[in-house]
Formats: structure tokens, sequence, C-alpha cells
């Protein structure tokens, strides 16, 4: 299939040094962040094919539907259960439960962040939680920055423990055929541990010392959070449907369905139930504000990348990568780990982790057939997911999600230096790796 896919690049070149540069282009003019990246991914895409490095047919089986239908199921079932409030009603109960003291909400924020990122796209639980941060911050009169600093944190952190958390680990379950419980058996463990570790360190750096005036805290203490809550029989209707997927993807091995089966079902009778409880007209509006608040750009991005980095895979560069990175390491697959897991967690910090992740894959499943075939590669996945996920939080260029921040935070008077951020994430970041290594030793190795 390779030689027959790669026989037609124009002019007679090398398709794996044509494969290559297109690859090194898409990721350049994506860095460079000038040109929206679905942009450049779908226009990388379409000269892979017109090139003649792939033709149609092969191009679009490099794109992984099951992802992109994971995706998409998500954002919908999200974007459904917002318009109940049921999001703005945890983060005001975090507040009240904290007893309305800066370092207690400061944690409890943290873990609410971390549980809904589990379960929701990053960047959808921090579109979610910030603003309702920056109210209580201002109502309580405390600085916004250690709290959305901790949400970004707790957002990549918690995003890692599940399937469905963060994006890299949605493209490595769907390639690599891993359950939604293959993550949490392997992953949640470290996770809980980092999390708790990071915790301590913010409290340490900012949480004791927060103090606010017992008015200010009587005014949050005054907050109602079922004033939250907009849509009643939307809420009940999304925690039934929102509990029938998480369990859908529990069962999913045994019920013999992909992930991406079971969001996109549960996205279509959440819109359903969300459609009988209105007028005619006021559903057509909700039908086109559920789909207007897909992230289409996401999705293009991801189809347009698939095409590119399976070009490069059908041109043979990492099946050549693959082979010395297992002769760098010496047959060692504990060696590999760790340089996958170290090399991931650097690289996420300086560029997006969704293409990095993207080309990884095909490169570790090229190095299976030296440590024994696929099955007893599976230590080298956890590695590659931990390492692209914590990694995000090394930079605010690391993650979508610290992006998302910064820029709110921004826009209401808290200023986020790319700097100032550095100097206090990068070290974070790096024990939250190093914590991590020592777990797949204890673990894997």
């Amino acid at each position: 299939m390779t030689a027959h896919a790669a026989s037609h690049v124009y002019f007679g070149l090398n398709p794996m040094w044509v494969s290559t540069c297109i690859l090194a282009v898409t990721y350049a003019v994506i860095m460079s962040e000038k040109i929206n990246r679905a942009i450049v991914a779908l226009v990388g895409a379409g000269v892979m094919v017109i090139i003649g490095v792939l033709d149609q047919e092969e191009a679009i089986k490099g794109v992984d539907w099951n992802t992109i239908g994971l995706l998409t199921g998500m954002m919908i079932l999200v974007s459904i259960s917002r318009r109940s409030g049921m999001f703005q009603y945890l983060a005001v109960w975090s507040a009240k439960a904290a007893k309305a003291h800066p370092a207690g909400i400061l944690l409890l924020l943290q873990i609410t962040t971390a549980v809904l990122s589990a379960f929701l796209d990053n960047v959808t639980t921090v579109l979610l939680i910030v603003p309702v941060t920056l109210a209580i911050c201002k109502t309580l009169e405390v600085p916004a920055y250690p709290y959305l600093f901790a949400e970004i944190f707790a957002s990549n952190i918690g995003g890692t423990a599940t399937l469905i958390g963060d994006p890299p680990n949605i493209l490595i379950g769907s390639q690599v055929d891993l359950s939604f419980n293959d993550f949490v058996y392997h992953l949640t463990p470290v996770i809980l541990v980092i999390m708790a570790v990071q915790a301590v360190i913010i409290h340490l750096l900012w949480g004791k010392a927060l103090r606010a005036v017992p008015e200010a805290q009587a005014r949050v203490m005054a907050m109602n959070p079922t004033e939250s809550i907009e849509d009643w029989r939307l809420l009940k209707q999304s925690l039934v449907v929102l509990t029938l997927v998480m369990i859908g993807f529990i069962l999913a091995r045994p019920l013999h369905l992909e992930p991406a089966t079971i969001a996109l079902f549960g996205a279509a009778v959440l819109m359903l139930l969300d459609n009988w409880s209105h007028h005619s007209e006021k559903a057509a509006h909700n039908v086109h504000a559920t789909f207007g608040d897909v992230e289409w750009i996401t999705i293009f991005f991801f189809i347009g990348l698939f095409i590119v980095v399976h070009g490069v895979d059908v041109g043979g560069l990492l099946n050549l990568l693959a082979g010395k990175l297992v002769a760098a390491t010496g047959g060692n697959m504990a060696h590999a780990g760790y340089a996958i897991l170290w090399a991931s967690a650097i690289l996420s910090a300086i560029v997006d982790n969704i293409p990095f992740v993207a080309t990884m894959i095909p490169l570790i499943k090229n190095m299976a057939p030296s440590f024994g075939g696929p099955e007893h590669i599976l230590p080298l996945w956890w590695c590659l997911s931990l390492g692209a996920c914590l990694g995000g939080n090394g930079t605010l260029i690391g993650a979508s999600a610290n992006l998302t921040v910064a820029g709110i935070g921004e826009r209401n008077g808290v200023p986020f230096k790319f700097v100032t951020y550095t100097l206090y994430a990068f070290p974070m970041m790096l024990l939250s790796v190093a914590i991590a290594h020592v777990y797949v030793w204890w673990r894997y190795f």
C-alpha cells in the first residue's frame, strides 16, 4: 500500500522528503499563529493529495473519524448542558462550601476544574469556570491571578485522567483502541497524586497569604447557587443523558460500541429532548445555536492534520525515525518510555500538543515490532499521554486552555505575562512530570 500510495509524486520526487517538507512547513506556519491553524492544516492536507503523496481515497483513510465523532458529540452535549446553568452552580457552590475563605475557595475551585476537565474539553471547562471565578474574586476583593493560574493547572492535570478529558488522550485512545476504563485504570492514580502536590504548592505560593474582609465574605455567603440554574427541566435532562453517556463509555467494550457512537447518540438524544421542550421557533433557534457552539475550527484542524501526518507515515519518515529511536535507546523499552515522556513534556510546553501527539502515534506504532508487538508497548502510550498533557502547563502557549484563561483574564484587568507565568509554571510542570516518571518506573518498568 505504501509504495503504491507514494508512487505518483510529481517529477519523481522522493515521497519521504516531499511529505516531510509539507509537514515542516505546516507546523512552522501553525506555530507562527499568523494564519488560523485549521486553514493551515487543510491547505497542508490538500497539498499532500495534489502533489501525489496520497490519493483522495488514501487521504480519507488517514482521518480518524472516531476522534472527530467523539469531539463533536461532546461539544454538542456541553453546549446544551451549559444553557441549564449547572456549571455556574458548581462554582458558586464551591465558594460557599469553603465558607468564603479565600484559600478554601482556591482549593475547591481547583478540584471543581479538575473534575470537570476529566469529563469535558479543557477549553470548555475554563470558559465555564473562569467568569464565575472572576465574579467571586471581585466580590471577595482578592487578586484573581492565583485562582486563574491554579485553574489552568487543574484543567490540564484533570484532563489527563480520562479518555475524553484532553484531545491528546482522545487521539491516543481512538488510534490505539484503548477504552475509557483503560485510561482511568492506568492514569487516574498518578493524576490524583500530581493534583494533590500541585494544590499544596499553589497554597504555599499564594493561598496561605490570601485574606478577605468579613464584609466581603458575607457577600459571597449571601450568593444563592440555585439562582445560577436557568432551566430546571434542561438540567434534569442533561444530567440523565450525561450520566448514560458516561455509563456507555465505561461499558463500551462489552457493548461493542465506539466512543464516537456513544457521544453522538447522546448528543442527538439531548437535542431531541431539548427540542421537544420548546415551540418550533425556539426549537429551531436552539438547534442553530447548538451547532454554532461546536468548535468547527478544531474539528477541521484535526481532519487536515490527520491527512498531513498520514502522508508522512505513508512517505516512510516515521518508520525510519522509529527505528532510530529504538536504536538510540538500545532496544530498552524503559529508556524509550522515559525518552517519550520527557520529550513530549518539553515539546508540548513549546508547541501545541495536538499536532505533536498526532505525529508521535504512528511513530510509536512503528516501534512495536522491535518490542514484541503492539500489546507489549502499552506503557509507551501512557508515557506519551502523561508527557503531552502535563507538559501543556509549562508555558502560556502549551495548551489551548492556557491561552483561553489568559485572554479572559486580560479582558478583565488581570495581566498574564508570558515570562511571569513561565517562571512559576515551568518548574511546577517539571515536578509533575518527575512524579509521572517515578510512577511509570514503579508500575511498568
